[in-house]
């Protein structure tokens, strides 16, 4: 866990007030050594698991939006540097710039040699607007593209981490081609020839989501959301405020359990009680053994036979009456 002082969200306060006493107990253990504080910062430590735990189990949809955008949350570059080695980050579209809300590169899953792209959300107010809130351009779309052709040319299966309010809607992606960016990665990855791992680890709204998100198994993180649109820019559409943002979460159906319901994603990641921001090397270790087996598995399969079973799962989804 990042080595900074934790914030908490609304529903999280039951735990910060815990915190707190552990907080007030260590300050009078360091001041008074004979008193017996050790087993009641224990108890208060135990009492803390209890309170993430219960909180965990009762989230309505909106609450898990906000735990996906969790300040404390690990992002793209936590999960490669806990889960892979050898990090090597390949830059630029080759067009136009480097994007800095994509990233990506060749990296070592226990000694397997994968290319692993994703969306990046800065840690702090500097590195959120270098990153543009993790919000890419059209150029980061064609990145992480000349990326994946790159991983097909060496045969090197496709992670890809997504985790994105959406893509930039700014005047200036419009007139560089955002539209024909995203259409255009989700053309060719259905036609890819290596196995493609598409994960959600937070945020996944709309065509930001989907310009990285066409994979033989698409998983989505427990508390990580994916939808056509964020509540917030619903309630505003429908209801011409953001005051019914809870009630849009609820109607979108935008859960990790809806989606599965669904048929829209392959399976369910489970998060560190309370959510992955509370453990990110178990939050790391939980994703990295779930898509070992799935990548091996993948990769057993011809490569055509592959990319046919890829279309055949995207042309079913939906349904719709003639």
């Amino acid at each position: 866990m990042a080595s900074h002082i934790r914030q908490f969200l609304d529903f999280e306060q039951p735990i910060k007030e815990l915190y707190d006493q552990i907080e007030e107990n260590k300050k009078l253990a360091s001041k008074n050594p004979n008193g017996n504080y050790e087993s009641i910062i224990h108890e208060l430590e135990d009492h803390v698991l209890n309170k993430r735990k219960e909180i965990t189990e009762n989230l309505t949809p909106w609450q898990k939006v906000q735990l996906s955008r969790h300040p404390d949350r690990p992002y793209t570059l936590e999960y490669i540097l806990k889960m892979f080695t050898n990090f090597l980050e390949l830059h630029g579209d080759r067009n136009v710039k480097d994007d800095k809300a994509m990233i990506g590169g060749f990296a070592q899953l226990d000694g397997e040699t994968v290319m692993v792209i994703g969306q990046q959300k800065g840690t702090n107010t500097k590195m959120r607007q270098m990153r543009n809130f993790g919000m890419a351009n059209p150029e980061g779309y064609r990145k992480a593209l000349r990326l994946m052709k790159l991983a097909e040319k060496f045969n090197k299966p496709v992670i890809t981490l997504i985790d994105t309010p959406g893509a930039y809607p700014g005047l200036e992606a419009e007139e560089r081609g955002q539209g024909e960016a995203i259409a255009r990665n989700i053309y060719e990855m259905i036609r890819l020839k290596v196995p493609v791992i598409c994960v959600i680890i937070g945020e996944g709204a709309s065509g930001g989501a989907l310009g990285i998100g066409v994979g033989d198994r698409v998983l989505m993180l427990e508390n990580s959301w994916y939808t056509v649109i964020s509540p917030e820019n619903c309630s505003s559409i429908l209801w011409r405020s953001w005051a019914q943002k809870e009630v849009a979460a609820e109607q979108l159906k935008l859960t990790s359990d809806d989606m599965l319901k669904f048929g829209l994603v392959d399976g369910i990641i489970r998060e560190p009680l309370g959510g992955a921001h509370w453990n990110y090397d178990e939050a790391a270790n939980n994703l990295k053994s779930y898509i070992k087996p799935v990548l091996k598995e993948l990769e057993q399969i011809d490569p055509q036979e592959r990319i046919n079973q890829r279309i055949e799962k995207f042309n079913k989804m939906g349904f719709w009456d003639e």
